[in-house]
């Protein structure tokens, strides 16, 4: 009977193991996002974190009637990267990121985690 709850226990652990990785360390998704640069800060009450906005082209709407600028919202972990984004906020960046299925609060308050800039180009 002892034998029985050990492996029922062992593979409870494993399956809860599972889903953590895949809700939290999975990566769902990889692309790459473009446009404006709007603001990249270090943020946090507890774990500072790197987050950032870039304005995409061309216009939608969230709501009827109104319109709205495409917005990319992420986190950055590499703190060079976000350093770079930083000195250069306002330029054309084409950004290439991964997308999780949850937040960690160690790692941003995004979803998305941009973990290399491929091109820089100023705004003309």
């Amino acid at each position: 009977m002892r034998k029985i709850i050990l492996i029922v226990v062992a593979i409870l652990l494993a399956g809860l193991g599972a889903f953590i990785y895949w809700k939290y360390f999975f990566v769902f998704g990889k692309g790459v996002k473009s446009g404006h640069l709007n603001y990249v800060v270090l943020k946090g009450d507890v774990w500072k974190t790197y987050e950032g906005k870039l304005i995409q082209e061309g216009i939608r709407s969230r709501t009827a009637g109104a319109i709205q600028s495409y917005e990319f919202d992420f986190s950055v972990v590499n703190k060079t990267i976000a350093e770079k984004l930083m000195a250069n906020s306002g330029k054309w960046f084409d950004l290439q990121y991964k997308e999780y299925h949850n937040v960690v609060p160690w790692r941003g308050h995004s979803v998305y985690i941009v973990d290399s800039i491929i091109s820089m180009r100023e705004v003309k």
